[in-house]
């Protein structure tokens, strides 16, 4: 073997260190799963350590369940490099709770029906029966459910990584609002209760918070993230336009950066306005129409078919929630978090780019999106970084008793 080629494996090798059969490397190098890095003079596969970390991801995918097709359009659509490893195994780690998690619900929905075999001292009825069979069948796509870690872990690491505040958006908004004790919180559309995972260290023992959702599943990621923290929160399932709580029950009401996914938001308004006690504040947070307008920008000027930005968030934003909230509130501050990015590194933003919703992440593939990873590494050599910029923040709406009641 030349000096070369030390940092390299063979077929034999690599399956030596991992266990794994030379058939299933070469079935791997045959359906284009796994190629090897190079070939040597006497044609012999050598693999890189890049190699072996996409070996690894591929054998993590399998043993949560995804079939071979499944991981191999994983494998070929993901942006990020496999010498991100760090990242790669922290998302696999993620995957990999959320699946004990389901296994552990599935258990114990198993333990209730032996329990009720034993105390009955006869079979499980058919409702109990249907009830395993309902909880099994929750099992979730775990394809999408990669994908979407992937995708969320993409915007974060771009944030993390490159913005200027180093306090960070949910440690700012936390601070906002204050320290008094006894609160009744509710935060409507929690997603995986972020805000408070991240400020479980400030969070004052005497306040008592609820979170809710639309979705359960997302009720379960939130409790999952919690962890430990998690018997300190009431989780619910609740509708924002159909708050499922008495008048005048709370001291603030939070919609972090969602009343613009809101079917009826004048509604949703009318809802928070309701459940607040007088002089209890709303906490509407959202970002304005400049917000990452350089990222469209930049995409667009490359190919103008390429959509980045989701417009729903135009919706709801700073430039309009005062008006959103005035029919309900008569007393409303703004706040902004002041933030900008200076990227240096494409590899980052082309995962952000193909993270949205939109459709950038279907057109930038194969040959197209090296010549945008071109494209973009001009630009940045070009203007040494690239600006762009961060505009968000929140309303305060606080409740008064002259306010408006206009309850649908």
């Amino acid at each position: 073997m030349k000096p070369g080629e030390l940092q390299y494996l063979t077929t034999g090798q690599l399956a030596q260190r991992t266990g794994m059969t030379t058939r299933t490397l070469r079935y791997y190098d045959k359906i284009g799963l796994l190629k090897p890095a190079k070939y040597n003079d006497a044609s012999f596969r050598l693999y890189s350590k890049e190699d072996v970390a996409r070996l690894q991801k591929i054998q993590m995918l399998k043993y949560i369940g995804l079939s071979l097709s499944e991981i191999s359009q994983i494998i070929l659509n993901d942006t990020a490099p496999e010498r991100d490893l760090r990242s790669s195994l922290k998302m696999q780690k993620d995957i990999i709770q959320h699946k004990i998690a389901h296994m552990l619900y599935v258990s114990k929905t198993i333990e209730e029906a032996l329990n009720m075999v034993d105390e009955q001292g006869k079979e499980v009825d058919w409702e109990g029966l249907a009830l395993i069979i309902q909880t099994i069948h929750k099992e979730k796509d775990w394809s999408e459910q990669y994908h979407n870690a992937f995708r969320l872990q993409a915007r974060i690491q771009l944030y993390d990584q490159f913005s200027w505040n180093k306090i960070g958006w949910h440690r700012w908004f936390f601070e906002q609002l204050g320290s008094s004790p006894g609160l009744k919180i509710l935060e409507l559309g929690c997603g995986d209760a972020a805000l408070w995972r991240r400020n479980a260290d400030l969070i004052p023992e005497t306040w008592s918070i609820t979170l809710t959702d639309l979705s359960p599943g997302m009720l379960e990621e939130a409790k999952m993230s919690l962890g430990a923290h998690s018997g300190r929160f009431k989780l619910l399932i609740a509708d924002a336009q159909a708050i499922p709580y008495h008048d005048n029950e709370f001291d603030i009401v939070i919609a972090n950066h969602m009343l613009y996914h809101v079917l009826d938001i004048d509604r949703a308004v009318s809802e928070m306005h309701r459940i607040l006690k007088p002089g209890g504040c709303l906490y509407t947070s959202t970002m304005s129409k400049s917000h990452l307008q350089e990222i469209e920008q930049l995409t667009q000027a490359f190919d103008p078919h390429i959509q980045v930005l989701d417009p729903v968030m135009e919706r709801y934003h700073l430039d309009n929630g005062r008006e959103m909230l005035q029919d309900y509130f008569t007393e409303i501050e703004q706040a902004r978090f002041e933030d900008y990015m200076k990227i240096n590194d494409e590899q980052p933003l082309i995962q952000y780019i193909t993270s949205t919703p939109m459709n950038a992440r279907k057109v930038l593939v194969g040959a197209k999106l090296e010549q945008f990873t071109t494209y973009l590494r001009d630009k940045i050599a070009e203007k040494g970084s690239l600006y762009i910029t961060k505009d968000s923040g929140f309303f305060r709406a606080k409740k008064r008793y002259e306010d408006k009641e206009k309850y649908l």
